[in-house]
């Protein structure tokens, strides 16, 4: 029994030294960012942006590979079955580690098991608009008019189950109001019926909404983050207007394959903690309507854990299912 106790004593502690080991030499060649998104969009910019700072800081090219398809899910299941060196990760998001894993019943990968959470990068909240020839000029003024006209007032999302559409079903549940979900094949075609007065509102992410805002085409009601947007300070929360629980994010994050050392995950993630402080990454992210927001593993894993129970249950309580 000794000997056996002895054994698996000598195994960790190789195990240890060898993790170590690897993480001394880390990274010894490019490491591969997996997007599961397209190019161009949000949060394509937001991790390139940072993974060209992480490159410095790690000594070696951050290599970004988009992998869109599923709304996220073949870019994770793709990381999710890579080795865990540290050489493959993936920019896991609110819907590949939030809303996805209620979303569809046969996924490929558990978003909690197969990954080990790196950190957390930016963040980019949701606004609920509607146009100026609507008459709503306040929430206020849309909650009445929904609860008086049932079934008469709409909201397009970019989508059945995007994060869109889960912050209509947040508002619609938060103020008790009964308004008509229009799912539309992206965000571009549902603003283009919002400006035509074919649906009634539609939470967008702020920077798709911003220049729309900004010309007076659309008027801003609420938006969905803790805090005032810094690009929108007129614009009241729904916190401040009486409703916390309405509080959604497109967010993005690194995440690496279970098993990937300690020690690698921790490298990764200081890396990026000095990346998110240099001024022209703050700088470009903000122009795209982000805030760095770093968390660390510990951290983020605790949060990326609440976002899956919390977007489970809005999912679970729509009745939303995509397979």
């Amino acid at each position: 029994m000794k000997k056996l106790l002895y054994a698996f004593a000598a195994l960790a502690a190789l195990l240890a030294w060898t993790d170590a080991a690897l993480a001394d030499t880390y990274p010894s060649k490019p490491v591969h960012i997996i997007v599961p998104f397209p190019a161009g969009g949000a949060i394509d910019i937001i991790v390139r942006t940072s993974a060209q700072q992480l490159s410095k800081e790690l000594g070696q090219p951050m290599l970004i590979e988009n992998r869109p398809g599923a709304s996220g899910n073949i870019g994770a299941d793709a990381v999710a079955k890579s080795a865990a060196d540290g050489y493959t990760l993936l920019a896991g998001t609110s819907a590949t580690h939030g809303a996805n894993p209620a979303l569809y019943t046969k996924l490929a990968y558990d978003a909690r098991r197969d990954f080990v959470p790196v950190a957390h990068i930016a963040g980019v909240p949701n606004v609920l608009v509607v146009t100026p020839a609507s008459g709503i000029n306040t929430l206020a003024d849309l909650v009445q008019q929904a609860r008086a006209k049932p079934g008469k007032l709409s909201y397009g999302s970019a989508g059945s189950g995007t994060s869109l559409h889960l912050a209509g079903e947040l508002f619609r549940s938060a103020a008790g109001v009964d308004v008509l979900h229009v799912p539309y094949k992206g965000a571009a075609p549902a603003t283009t019926d919002l400006l035509g007065g074919q649906i009634t509102m539609m939470f967008n992410t702020v920077p798709v909404a911003l220049p729309l805002i900004r010309s007076g085409k659309l008027k801003a009601l609420a938006v969905t983050s803790p805090k005032r947007h810094f690009a929108l300070p007129d614009v009241p929360t729904f916190t401040e207007l009486g409703y916390p629980s309405v509080a959604s994010a497109t967010w993005v994050g690194l995440f690496a394959p279970a098993g990937t050392p300690r020690e690698v995950v921790a490298k990764v993630a200081q890396a990026l903690e000095r990346a998110l402080r240099e001024k022209t990454v703050v700088d470009t992210l903000r122009l795209q309507g982000a805030e760095p927001q770093f968390m660390d593993s510990a951290a983020f894993g605790h949060y990326v854990d609440g976002e899956i129970t919390r977007w489970g249950g809005v999912v679970r309580a729509a009745g939303i299912k995509l397979d």
